[in-house]
């Protein structure tokens, strides 16, 4: 299969659909599921065009992996979660909806159970605000 570059996140990603932005760099961007399955349920994703994880070069796939690993820190600060849970999934039989590789990490509270995937679409206001704490958790303020 090849890339499509008119997917959802490739147009995030040129600035033609908005996003709720929590971290950005010259490789990868993270910004919140507006479908959260957890409290500040953040996606990162390469800038670099990849389908999936069987088709991003590696040096860019670990910048996505470093992305992740500081968002999660970051999330678990936020939220004061018990754990993270990270999932990527690739191709359609993997469970992949969107084809541009992406990260889901998720805040996870003990005895919560994770929203089932796509079934609620979040407020504004409440994503503002999720938003807001990941940043400031991102920067330490």
């Amino acid at each position: 299969m090849t890339y499509d570059a008119n997917n959802i996140f490739a147009k995030i990603l040129r600035g033609e659909i908005p996003c709720y932005k929590v971290y950005e760099d010259d490789h990868t961007l993270a910004f919140l599921d507006i479908m959260p399955r957890s409290i500040g349920h953040t996606l990162v994703i390469p800038k670099a065009p990849a389908r999936n994880v069987l088709d991003i070069a590696p040096e860019d796939f670990a910048h996505v992996a470093r992305t992740a690993h500081k968002i999660a820190g970051a999330a678990k600060r936020a939220f004061n979660a018990d754990g993270i849970t990270i999932q990527q999934f690739s191709e359609q039989a993997g469970g992949q909806a969107v084809f541009h590789l992406h990260i889901h990490v998720m805040p996870r509270m003990l005895g919560v159970a994770l929203v089932p995937p796509m079934s609620n679409k979040e407020s504004p206001t409440v994503l503002e605000e999720h938003a807001a704490r990941l940043k400031a958790a991102l920067t330490g303020t």
